[in-house]
């Protein structure tokens, strides 16, 4: 059963200049129709604000997958329909928007969010309605719910083997830098509690809010302090400065590297590849990664967008969930929220990423874990992978040093 303590939504704060939205034109809730030939489904992400430097690319994958799925015939016979809404950055928002989704535009599903902070906001509404939520991201795991698929990685799948590279790399001093809402603080708590029982030693961990930019205070205590490496859990756009910072204040990537478990593809070009290339991410695909799923997705998506576009984990986990959640509908024989729920588990594809599996137990994914190293042309090279599928376990109970956590 879930922690009620991890039911709580942490504020966005300090929203940014809003970012435009890239790609092909979404449909609008206007604009949706829906009938005895169609089935609606909701996408809800920030396409304005901070979080929009990730979120808009996730949209437009989504958007990508059901635009495949229709030209293959549809669902049931039937052509799924989007009703695009703005989550804007601000966890309200995201609330509200799903309220309507459900509730007015009545969409069979919804595909949507990023932060922490805007599930747990939408949670609820989910659970009350009874409705189904896809979310594409990783995050600090600790959490289940039935009215839930998470298609992004948990813990055991990013973060502690982002962290067991670094053991193994011989980091042994680490500084943790995060922003300050629910998934940092969180994952944070897990690291120090990895750290505690592997040998290695917290040395500092500061927080910013969400739409930071400036960082020189906080760069500076990073150098000073020494660490072997840096492990950062920022998100959005103030990543962008942060590593702009910390290249001006000298550290680089052989003297200071940083595991990044927020930053893929799309945040590269707006950090710009000079700033962050050599830096380390924990994610479980890249454009890079090799197999002929793969190669058609990323064909496919700069056809679609543009050739100069990139794919990246985040976007690719909800053009996943897009097809499995079709997948389920199709076993199911219908798009009813119990019905599909109880087909979906041991649902297997063949993705992008490789073979991704959904467990039944706790609606979240089969997912192998890949490190990689940022390269000077901006894409990513895997240099370790979990070589298959790690099964999810949100609540760490495998691990004996998490023991307590969910109830922190």
């Amino acid at each position: 059963m879930r922690n009620s303590a991890w039911r709580t939504a942490i504020p966005l704060v300090a929203l940014v200049a809003t970012l435009g939205a890239c790609g092909a034109e979404p449909a609008t809730s206007q604009q949706a129709g829906g009938g005895e030939d169609s089935i609606k489904v909701g996408i809800l992400h920030s396409l304005s604000g901070t979080m929009a430097i990730s979120e808009v690319t996730v949209r437009d994958a989504e958007l990508l997958a059901i635009e495949e799925i229709n030209a293959a015939g549809g669902v049931l016979g039937k052509k799924l329909v989007p009703v695009v809404e703005d989550g804007a950055s601000d966890w309200p928002t995201f609330a509200e928007k799903a309220t309507k989704l459900i509730a007015r535009d009545k969409v069979a599903t919804v595909f949507g969010g990023w932060t922490s902070a805007s599930r747990k906001a939408m949670l609820p509404v989910f659970e009350r309605r009874k409705a189904l939520l896809w979310y594409p991201v990783q995050y600090e795991g600790l959490e289940s719910s039935p009215y839930i698929f998470y298609t992004g990685a948990t813990t055991n799948q990013q973060i502690v083997p982002g962290l067991e590279y670094l053991k193994e790399q011989g980091k042994k001093k680490i500084f943790l830098v995060g922003s300050d809402y629910v998934f940092p603080r969180t994952a944070n708590k897990v690291i120090k509690a990895y750290a505690a029982a592997n040998g290695m030693q917290v040395i500092g961990e500061e927080y910013t809010p969400l739409g930071h930019t400036e960082y020189s205070t906080l760069v500076n205590k990073v150098v000073q302090a020494k660490p072997d490496a840096v492990f950062n859990t920022l998100n959005g756009d103030s990543n962008v400065a942060f590593f702009k910072q910390l290249k001006s204040a000298g550290a680089t990537a052989e003297s200071l590297p940083t595991m990044s478990v927020s930053v893929a593809e799309e945040e590269v070009k707006g950090i710009g590849v000079d700033n962050i290339a050599g830096h380390l991410v924990a994610w479980n695909y890249y454009q890079t990664t090799e197999n002929a799923a793969n190669g058609k997705f990323v064909a496919a998506f700069k056809a679609k967008y543009g050739a100069d576009k990139v794919t990246s984990d985040p976007m690719e986990a909800g053009y996943n969930a897009v097809y499995l959640w079709a997948e389920a509908v199709k076993k199911a024989g219908s798009v009813e929220v119990e019905a599909v729920r109880k087909a979906a588990g041991g649902i297997e594809l063949e993705r992008p990423e490789g073979l991704v599996t959904i467990d039944g137990e706790n609606q979240h994914m089969f997912k192998t874990a890949r490190i990689g190293v940022v390269q000077p042309d901006g894409l990513i090279k895997e240099v370790w992978n979990s070589k298959e599928p790690i099964k999810p376990d949100p609540y760490l109970k495998g691990y004996p040093w998490a023991t307590g956590l969910a109830q922190g």
